[in-house]
């Protein structure tokens, strides 16, 4: 879990730092929340990365995830700004399981 968090953080702060020196958008709040959706989909796809969770629980929970961050991009922007968030999210999730899938053993934790 520990491992997880570390990589939330650093997915957010890597994505933030990006955004903001590379592609300001001008809105530092729109900013930050796509920066919390890159570093929340690192973190639950690493966490997820176990043989504890099967496949439709790892889809599951990944669209939980994208559902919670369309509302609360909703309550706090617009829904036309909320989407994005799913579509960095979703790559990120992608990613990180192709990666994974280049390896022998099929998982980026060890």
């Amino acid at each position: 879990m520990k491992k997880a968090l570390l990589y939330f953080v650093l997915g957010t702060v890597l994505s933030f730092l990006i955004n903001y020196f590379f592609y300001s958008s001008e809105n530092l709040g729109l900013d930050i929340y796509y920066a919390l959706a890159f570093g929340i989909a690192w973190g639950i796809a690493y966490y997820l990365d176990t043989p504890n969770f099967t496949l439709p629980q790892k889809l599951g929970l990944s669209f939980v995830a994208m559902g919670v961050l369309v509302l609360i991009g909703t309550l706090i922007f617009s829904l036309e700004l909320a989407i994005p968030s799913i579509l960095k999210f979703s790559t990120v999730f992608v990613a990180y399981y192709l990666i994974a899938s280049f390896r022998a053993n099929k998982t980026l934790r060890d």
